[in-house]
C-alpha cells in the first residue's frame, strides 16, 4: 500500500489532480501494482479525505497528547516521539497530528516502522494541498543514519 501512496505523492501534485477512481485503478494497474495494493490505498486515501474534513480545533496552549494504549501498540517510543518533534518545531499543528494518529491507526497491520509514519505524515500534507516545509522533507527524506552531526 505504501508504494501506491508514495506513486500517487510523487506523479499527481494534489489529490483533486488524481484521475477519477475508476481510471487512476487502470493506471496503477498498468505500472504495475496488485489490485489488493490499488484497493487498500484507495481505501486508505477515503479516509485520510474524511479525516481531513472532520478533524478541526486549534492546540490549547500547554496541553499534552497523551496517546491510548492502541495508538501504543502501533506507535512505539520512535514513532511518537517523530510526532512530538514535528509538533515542537510547529510543523505539524494538533488537527494535523490527529490526521496522522488516526491514518496510522487505519492501516491495521500492527506496530509501525517510521518509514510508513513518514509516508503517512507526507500523505497528510498532501491531502491538503500543501507542501510542507524544508525542515519536513528533510525530517522525512534524510537517513538518520546519513546525517552529520557537528
Amino acid at each position: 500500500m505504501f508504494e501506491v501512496l508514495v506513486y500517487l505523492y510523487e506523479n499527481y501534485w494534489r489529490p483533486d489532480a488524481c484521475p477519477e477512481p475508476k481510471q487512476l485503478r487502470r493506471k496503477l494497474s498498468a505500472v504495475g501494482f496488485e489490485p489488493d495494493e490499488i484497493q487498500d490505498a484507495l481505501r486508505w486515501l477515503d479516509g485520510l479525505a474524511n479525516t481531513a474534513e472532520s478533524v478541526t480545533g486549534s492546540p490549547v496552549p500547554g496541553s499534552m497528547r497523551i496517546y491510548t494504549d492502541a495508538e501504543r501498540e502501533v506507535l512505539d517510543e520512535q514513532a511518537v516521539g517523530f510526532i512530538t518533534f514535528l509538533e515542537s518545531a510547529g510543523v505539524l499543528a494538533a488537527p494535523l497530528r490527529e490526521m496522522v494518529i488516526d491514518r496510522a491507526m487505519a492501516v491495521g497491520s500492527g506496530a509501525m516502522g517510521l518509514e510508513d509514519l513518514k509516508i503517512i505524515v507526507l500523505m497528510v500534507f498532501w491531502s491538503l494541498g500543501e507542501e510542507p516545509d524544508a525542515l519536513v522533507l528533510d525530517e522525512l527524506f534524510v537517513d538518520p543514519d546519513d546525517r552529520v552531526i557537528h
